[in-house]
C-alpha cells in the first residue's frame, strides 16, 4: 500500500482527492496545523506542520511514497488587501520551501511530487484566438507572478532526481463549494448574475476530473512538468450562469448583467480575475490518453446538481 502525503488535504480538492485515493487503495497522511486531529479511518492519519515556523513532522516525510501539494490560502476568500496578497503568495512559496528543505535534509523514499498551480499563470486574452499551451510565459500581474513563484518554489525537487508534475488548475466546479457557490448565491433570489458583459472565456474543470488528473500524475510515470488541468471545452461567464440558472430555477429567474464598475467597487483588484478571459488548452494531458468524464459544462452541471 503506497502512502500519499497531502498538504491542503482538508480543502475542497483535498477532501475529494483523499476519498478517491482511498477508493484506489492508497494510504493517506494529511499535513495539518491542528495537532489534535484524529482519524477514524485506519488508512488515514494526520501529521503536524507549521509553515510560518518552517516545521514539519519528519516521520510524515519518511513514511510517504508520494507527495501531493495543495497548500495555499484561498485566492477568492477575501478582498485583496496588501496583507492578504502577501498571505496568498507566502502560503504557497513557503509551503514549497518547507517541503523542499525537508526532502533535501532528511532521508526519504519519495519518487513523485505532484504540485498544484493555477491558470492565473496566463495572460488575459482580448480576442480569444489562441489556446494557451503550457510553454506560455507567466503573466506579470499579481496572480501570474504568484503562480510563477509557486511553481519555482518546487523546482529544486527536479535536481533531487524526483519526478515533479505541476497542475495548472482551472475554475473548479463542485457541489461542495468553490466557485459554483458564488454563482448559486444570487440564484436563490431568482437572479442570474452575469458578470461584466458575460463574454469572458472561462477554463474550468469538474472536481472529479481534476482529482483523476492528480491520480494520473501519480500513476503514469511518463508525466513530467506542467499540465493544464482544464476541461476540453471552454465556456463563458454568461453561458455558465445561464446553464446553472436553467438547471436550478427552470424558467423562474431574471438575467442581470453586473457592470464592470460595480465589480471593481465591490471586489477591488480581484475584479480583474472575474473579468479575465482566457482559453486554456488541455491537449498536453489528453495526449497522454487521459479522458474526461465531464468534457462539457452541461455534463458537469448535470452531475453537480443531481439529487
Amino acid at each position: 500500500m503506497l502512502r500519499v502525503l497531502i498538504t491542503g488535504g482538508t480543502g475542497l480538492v483535498g477532501k475529494r482527492l483523499s476519498e478517491m485515493l482511498l477508493n484506489r487503495g492508497y494510504a493517506i497522511t494529511i499535513l495539518s496545523r491542528n495537532k489534535n486531529l484524529v482519524s477514524k479511518n485506519p488508512s488515514v492519519d494526520y501529521a503536524f506542520w507549521d509553515v510560518d515556523k518552517q516545521f514539519i513532522d519528519i516521520d510524515a516525510i519518511a513514511n510517504a511514497d508520494i507527495i501531493i501539494n495543495l497548500a495555499g490560502a484561498g485566492v477568492a476568500d477575501k478582498r485583496w488587501t496588501k496583507e492578504r496578497k502577501k498571505e496568498i503568495v507566502e502560503s504557497r512559496v513557503n509551503s514549497g520551501k518547507l517541503l523542499v528543505d525537508a526532502l533535501q535534509q532528511h532521508s526519504n523514499k519519495i519518487q513523485t511530487v505532484v504540485s498544484a498551480s493555477a491558470i492565473g499563470w496566463y495572460h488575459s486574452q482580448e480576442n480569444n484566438t489562441t489556446n494557451y499551451q503550457e510553454d506560455q510565459p507567466a503573466n506579470t500581474d499579481f496572480l501570474g507572478d504568484t503562480c510563477k513563484q509557486w511553481e519555482q518554489s518546487m523546482h529544486p525537487i527536479i535536481s533531487m532526481k524526483k519526478r515533479l508534475v505541476t497542475l495548472r488548475i482551472g475554475i473548479v466546479l463542485s457541489k461542495n463549494g468553490g466557485a459554483l457557490k458564488e454563482f448559486l448565491k444570487p440564484l436563490k433570489l431568482g437572479i442570474a448574475a452575469i458578470l461584466g458583459n458575460g463574454k469572458q472565456k472561462i477554463s474550468w474543470i469538474h472536481i472529479d476530473d481534476l482529482c483523476r488528473i492528480f491520480i494520473e500524475a501519480i500513476e503514469n510515470k511518463n508525466l513530467n512538468g506542467a499540465y493544464n488541468a482544464v476541461s476540453p471545452t471552454v465556456t463563458t461567464n454568461q453561458e455558465l450562469t445561464m446553464t446553472l440558472a436553467k438547471k436550478i430555477r427552470g424558467k423562474f429567474f431574471i438575467p442581470v448583467f453586473v457592470p464592470k464598475f460595480i465589480l471593481q467597487i465591490v471586489l477591488g483588484e480581484m475584479s480583474i480575475e472575474v473579468l479575465k478571459s482566457a482559453t486554456i488548452s488541455c491537449q498536453k494531458i489528453t495526449d497522454t490518453g487521459f479522458q474526461f468524464l465531464y468534457p462539457t459544462v452541461e455534463s458537469a452541471i448535470d452531475d453537480i446538481t443531481k439529487k
